[in-house]
C-alpha cells in the first residue's frame, strides 16, 4: 500500500472512529504514529438567573449539538489536527465574529502531520459564531464556525 495523503486521511478517520489509543505504521522511509489523549472534562457551575417575566428556556447545549440546532451553515473540521485562526503567530485572524465571508474564503488552517490545510467557508454570509480557539486540537467533524 502506498502511503498517500488520501490513505493517511483514511487511516486517521478509521483511527478516530476506533477505540484504539495508539497506532503506528512504518513503510520504507515513512513512519506514521497516531495517539489519542484522554480529554479531561471539567465540571462547570451554572449561575441561576432571575427574570422579571416568566420565559421559556431551552436546555443549554454546547459544541456539536448546539451547532446542529442553530441556523446557518456550520463549517466542520474535515480532519483531525491543530486549528490555527491566523496564517502565523501574532497575525490577524482569518475571520472574527461579525465578518462577512464568501464561499471559498479561508477561515482557518488545520495542521495535520506537518501539512497545512486551508479550511474554507462553505457559504456566503456573516460569521455568527466561532466554536474553536487558536491552536486548539480539533476532531474530525467538529464544528469550527457558523455562518448565517
Amino acid at each position: 500500500m502506498e502511503l498517500t495523503v488520501d490513505a493517511i486521511l483514511t487511516i486517521m478517520d478509521h483511527f478516530d472512529q476506533s477505540k484504539l489509543t495508539k497506532f503506528s505504521l512504518e513503510q520504507d522511509e515513512y513512519s506514521l504514529v497516531l495517539k489519542k489523549e484522554k480529554i479531561r472534562e471539567i465540571p462547570m457551575e451554572v449561575a441561576a438567573v432571575q427574570t422579571v417575566a416568566p420565559v421559556a428556556t431551552a436546555p443549554v447545549q454546547s459544541g456539536e449539538m448546539a451547532a446542529e440546532s442553530e441556523t446557518g451553515t456550520v463549517v466542520k473540521s474535515p480532519l483531525v489536527g491543530t486549528f490555527y485562526a491566523a496564517k502565523e503567530e501574532g497575525a490577524t485572524p482569518f475571520v472574527t465574529v461579525g465578518d462577512k465571508v464568501k464561499k471559498g474564503d479561508v477561515i482557518g488552517i488545520i495542521e495535520a502531520m506537518k501539512l497545512m490545510n486551508d479550511i474554507q467557508a462553505e457559504a456566503d454570509g456573516t460569521v455568527a459564531e466561532i466554536y474553536v480557539e487558536n491552536e486548539q486540537l480539533v476532531e474530525y467533524g467538529q464544528p469550527i464556525i457558523r455562518i448565517v
